[in-house]
């Protein structure tokens, strides 16, 4: 396979374990029903449990007999993050780093952080570095063409003095995910384990919707069915990054026009997002705004 087309293009996965975090929409859950289809054993990282529980059952009644496991995971709040980790035991071959929110109006995480660089960066960059005695082979990091347009701001990172942009906002929590995937695959290399990027171009899912309102949601749905793609073809650069023999340090997303659809491909970043020192100082940063503990190398 050079490329995972559908869930029945995936080689085998039947020995393997993945985490997806944010698997109860969209490309998460698609991600998710194609690597339980594949037979791997899914592990549905979740904030409602329920809907988890609902999400599972409905991926095994299209995938009979699925390995799925659900536990709950909130993101936006760091004990929830330390309590996931804490109760985890066993390897896991990959993580994926999908789960995000796309905030309209200034919102904070229990600890203070703004929602969007809490929950897409913070919240992922801490549960990576408690998982890590764990992670076997690779991490996978969902971010976003939207780091295009961002820049991160080390002396108000949590829009604390400036003027709140959610769009801004939310590009500086993507060329963190960025950064982050940047530097993690440096500290892995040298024990034969990596870390890749993926964007999903423009995937219709519900990022986003319940801050946009229905009506601002219904159109940018109706934009999405003509020039994006479905879930499932969202979920295929996550795929791609997860079971492909891919570079370390690897951008992967749709090689279509522009980058919103197409079969996954490895694509280029900014040069802000290649930045390694860049990479290190948000490491640095990010480690004393979680308290996590990093590898050092």
């Amino acid at each position: 396979m050079t490329r995972p087309c559908t869930a029945a293009d995936l080689p085998d996965q039947s020995d393997r374990t993945f985490l997806v975090t944010g698997a109860t929409s969209g490309i998460g859950r698609a991600t998710a029903e194609a690597l339980a289809a594949a037979g791997s054993r899914v592990v549905l990282a979740v904030r409602n449990e329920d809907k988890g529980s609902a999400v599972a059952a409905s991926i095994t009644a299209a995938v009979p007999g699925a390995r799925l496991e659900v536990r709950r995971l909130d993101l936006a709040d760091l004990a929830s993050v330390r309590a996931f980790a804490t109760s985890w035991a066993g390897p896991i071959d990959v993580l994926i780093n999908n789960a995000g929110v796309m905030s309209i109006t200034l919102a904070r995480t229990k600890d203070g952080f703004e929602l969007q660089f809490g929950t897409n960066h913070l919240g992922h960059f801490a549960l990576t570095h408690l998982l890590l005695p764990m992670i076997t082979d690779r991490v996978v990091v969902v971010a976003s063409n939207a780091h295009k347009w961002a820049r991160i701001d080390f002396d108000d990172l949590n829009w604390e003095r400036r003027r709140y942009r959610p769009a801004q906002a939310y590009g500086q929590s993507k060329l963190a995910n960025l950064l982050f995937a940047l530097e993690l695959d440096r500290r892995l290399r040298p024990d034969g384990r990596r870390a890749i990027a993926v964007h999903p171009g423009w995937a219709r899912s519900s990022l986003g919707v319940s801050q946009l309102g229905r009506a601002a949601g219904v159109a940018s749905h109706a934009v999405g069915t003509v020039f994006g793609q479905s879930a499932e073809a969202g979920a295929l650069p996550s795929l791609y990054a997860a079971v492909q023999d891919l570079p370390g340090g690897s951008y992967v997303g749709p090689d279509g026009r522009r980058g919103n659809r197409g079969y996954p491909a490895l694509v280029g970043r900014t040069a802000l997002a290649a930045d390694a020192a860049l990479a290190r100082r948000l490491w640095d940063r990010s480690t004393e705004l979680t308290a996590s503990r990093a590898p050092e190398n």
